[in-house]
This record gives C-alpha cells, structure tokens and sequence, in this order.
C-alpha cells in the first residue's frame, strides 16, 4: 500500500509489514505490523487517504476489507467499529508527534545571505527537498559545528552529518552526495523526455506505467517553473490548492515507482534528428527511439541597466516558497500581474511587512484568475500599485532600494526594498535545438496542424498532434506553440505525447516488419 492510496482495512495474518513516510527529503521507517495487528484503521475511520506506506518485509499474508466489507462487518457488530475507532485515535496520537518533531537536516549550508551561489545552493536543495540548516560565517554556531571553518573563507560550503566540509560544491557533485540521479543507467530507451515539469513528470508517469523504458533529463530540479508557484487553487482534485512543489514531489515520487529514470544537474547539448542520439553536458551520448520536448519556459528578464548585479542578492526571478522566510519583516515588491505574481503575493503577505504588486496596465483582470483577484484585495498586507514600473535598482552588495515611476504622472520615487521578484512573463529557450524541428518567431516549437498549415511537415501521413517537424519527436507543455499555458493543460499533454509515442513506435514496428518480409533484389 502507497502513501496516499485509498482507505482499506488489513490484518496481518503471517509475516512483518514494514511502515514507512515520505519525511526529510526522503523514505523513513516509522514502525512495523506483526501478525495479529491490523493496519488502514486511520483511513478507515477517517474516510482519509493512507498516512503512509506499508510492505512486506518478508514473505507475509494479509487479510483485506474495501470500505464497503467494513462497513457491513461493523453494523453486524458495532463493538468492532469501537475498537477500531480506539486504535485509530492511539495511531493519530503518534502520527501527530512525527509531524510535530522538526526534521532532521542532512547538510549544512554555510554561506553569506547575499551570496549568490550561497542563494543557487539553498534554492537547488530546497527544490529537490533536501532538508538542511543554514549558517551564516559570522554565526555563532560555526565555530562549535564546524572548527575548521572561519568567517574569511570563501563560501558557499556544504557540511555533511559524517563531517566532510565541501567548499564552492558544484551542484551536480552535491546531487551525487546526497543519492540523486545523475547518471543513465541505459544506452538507449523506448523515449527521453527533455524536461522535468508538469508536463515531463506527466510523460514519465504514464510512460513508465504502460512500459516504455523512460528517461527525464532535468537541468535543475523537477517540477519546472510550476515547481515555483507557492499555491494552485485551481488544481483538479485539490479543493484546497496544492502548492507547486508538493505536486511535482508527488509526480515524481509516482514516476520513480513506476520505474522512470529522473536525472538532475544534466543539460542536453544537443539533438540529432536523423539518429535520435541525445548529447549531454559530460560527454555522455544516449540513444532514443522517440523524444519528448517538455522544456517549458524561462522568466523573461528585467531590461534595468545594472539589474544583472543584484540578482541573487536581492533580485529574484520568480519565487519558491522557500524564499518566504527571507521576507521576515521587510518590504518587497513583485513585478507582474499574472497569476504567478498573485500566488507569491499571498504566500508572502504571509511573512514579509508589506507586499505591494507593481502592475504597468490599468488593471489586474485583463492576465489575473478572478479568485486571486479577490483575494488580493482582501489581503490586507498586500497592495497593488497600477500604471507602475521600476526604472532602477539601487544598493552596493544586495539591494536597498528601487526607484518606481509612476506612469500615469511622470513621477519617480525612490522605495526600500528587501526583495524584488520578477513575473513578467516567460519566453522559450530552444535555440539549442536543431533546425530540422521548426518553431515560430518567439522560440515556441510547432506542432501537429500547426506544421500544415504552414507547410512545414514532409512526412507521408499528417503528424500527430503533439509531433514536431521531426517524426517521432513531440512536444508539450508550455514550450509548445499554444495560447493555453496552464499546470493542468501541460499535465494533459504530457499524458497524451505518450499515447502518440505508442502510435509512433507501433507505425515504425509495422514498417520494419514490412521491409523485412518484402524480397530483397537479387
């Protein structure tokens, strides 16, 4: 039984069953069921999902009521329902103090706050939900913790529970530390999917669930820029929103148990479209029947003269949740009116003294979702400045201040800041792909009809839907030329490439078979 599966009733006849929770990045045991105890009492009596997970650690039989035998059993006999209820509450009890107990960190970050690569390290760990501690060079903690290191080294460095203190760690050396895949264990697979977002998890899981042998390559950390968003209200499934990372951990965790292959910290060089060989950054060469692009997009950036120099130090292209808890106190603006913008304002109200949406139209309804709208506007903590735009950054190692022209007057002010964040809308980045595969003017990679139309599809059948100029590689998500650039749209199409796959690889399968039963000249 997997976390998150729905209720049932177990006893253990024979056997051990080994309990185990997602917590601190990672798998933990917290207990065992031996023959004569039951387990899914707290689902059952809660009408919940499954708090964890449970497996045979040994070859074991177990006995199992669907909700609908318990139901029927404890009406027969109330006192069973009783018992039941009694254990439940027991169980609650503990699962409430391991929710309660603090995590335990499995390194320690030791850097300067306006470091930049100190930021980049922090954010690459939190995004892969590594749980670590971070320290300051001046902290008074350093000492006792870490003798050897002073307040003049240079930073970032990472300490690890064995002692091991590893200074300016390059991220893919800190991926391999802490056990995260870097490396294929394949020359080839049935697909590669370039891109580890909603739209990429989305491919792995249904790729690797109907048994295609399934490789992601993601540059940084999964879940993409939607891996970002501090709150999805309008999620199917989740009526109380789900925030970006939970739903990529939980996309990712699917994909790993139905056997996808998920690399971190690795950039595809390049494509060859005749071959379908993928080239990475290391030299490694893998082999691909089929490729799914699932790139997504990147920020678009500030065009402020000397904004570069900040960022990292002050200036933010997005935000994780994580970075939250670096507003305590102060005020920060974000630039933008899209939904992105919105759920970090919320998420930051949160935390920082004041919020304040720096918006150049004329309203929030023209690119906002009408429930964050009102929730904007109900927030006290947050503010919304229209027909407003930054003209400059000022500070000397971190930001201190931005200037923000009031356009409607002609008016600069000069504002405190302790953090800007950047939504201004986001652009493809698919220079590095080879011009067989055809895009539009903006970089976004075109498709299916959209080849037609254009004349741009040679093949002797129409493409399918998401299939690029090149036959047997697809494209989804928002790095496709689309107008709809939403989590679930992407998660839709990433579902779908993979039924084009099977098409695909079905259609070559019959042709291969056709030549080879054909007469060969001579």
């Amino acid at each position: 039984m997997h976390e998150g599966e729905e209720r049932a009733l177990y006893a253990v006849l024979s056997g051990k069953i080994e309990v185990t929770k997602r917590m601190e990045g990672g798998e933990k045991n917290i207990g065992w069921r031996l023959p004569g105890t039951i387990f899914g009492e707290v689902p059952i009596t809660l009408g919940a999902a499954f708090p964890g997970s449970f497996r045979a650690s040994e070859p074991s039989r177990v006995l199992r009521l669907d909700a609908r035998q318990y139901y029927i059993i404890a009406a027969a006999a109330p006192q069973v329902a009783v018992a039941v209820g009694a254990l439940a509450r027991e169980r609650l009890g503990g699962l409430q103090g391991l929710a309660a107990k603090p995590p335990t960190p499995r390194v320690t970050v030791i850097g300067h706050r306006w470091d930049p690569s100190c930021h980049d390290l922090r954010r690459f760990l939190a995004r892969n939900q590594v749980v670590f501690d971070w320290l300051t060079p001046d902290s008074t903690e350093l000492a006792t913790r870490w003798p050897g290191m002073t307040a003049d080294d240079g930073g970032p460095a990472l300490g690890f529970p064995d002692g091991t203190l590893v200074a300016r760690p390059a991220l893919r050396d800190v991926a391999h530390r802490l056990g995260l895949q870097t490396a294929a264990r394949s020359a080839e697979y049935d697909t590669i999917i370039v891109g580890g977002g909603p739209a990429g998890l989305a491919a792995a899981v249904y790729g690797a669930s109907e048994g295609l042998r399934t490789l992601v390559v993601e540059r940084e950390a999964p879940g993409g820029q939607a891996g970002t968003s501090s709150r999805i209200e309008n999620y199917l499934g989740f009526p109380n929103g789900v925030s970006g990372d939970e739903l990529a951990v939980r996309a990712l965790d699917q994909a790993k148990r139905l056997g996808a292959e998920i690399l971190v910290t690795r950039r595809i060089l390049r494509v060859d479209p005749g071959t379908r060989q993928v080239f990475l950054d290391g030299d490694d060469v893998l082999r691909a029947q089929t490729i799914i692009l699932a790139t997504g997009v990147s920020w678009r950036r500030l065009d402020i003269e000397g904004i570069d120099r900040l960022i990292g130090k002050g200036v933010y292209y997005g935000a994780a949740r994580s970075e939250a808890g670096n507003t305590q106190g102060q005020d920060v603006f974000l630039i933008g009116a899209g939904n992105s913008a919105g759920q970090a304002a919320l998420h930051f109200a949160s935390h920082a003294r004041c919020v304040t949406l720096l918006v150049r139209g004329d309203s929030l309804e023209k690119s906002m979702s009408r429930y964050l709208i009102d929730q904007v506007r109900a927030n006290p903590n947050v503010q919304v400045a229209l027909h407003a735009e930054v003209r400059a950054v000022h500070g000397d190692d971190h930001l201190s201040e931005i200037a923000v022209r009031h356009c409607a007057t002609g008016e600069v002010q000069r504002r405190a800041c302790g953090g800007l964040f950047v939504f201004i809308g986001a652009d493809a980045e698919t220079e590095w792909l080879p011009p067989e595969i055809v895009r539009d003017a903006r970089g976004y990679v075109l498709t299916g009809a959209d080849l037609t139309k254009g004349g741009h599809w040679s093949g002797n059948r129409d493409p399918y839907l998401l299939e690029t100029s090149v036959p047997g590689i697809f494209a989804c998500g928002d790095v496709r030329y689309s107008p709809v650039k939403r989590v679930a749209s992407a998660v839709g199409e990433g579902s779908m490439a993979i039924a084009f796959v099977h098409q695909y690889l079905q259609m070559t399968s019959l042709n291969l078979e056709g030549r080879e039963a054909s007469p060969r000249p001579g």
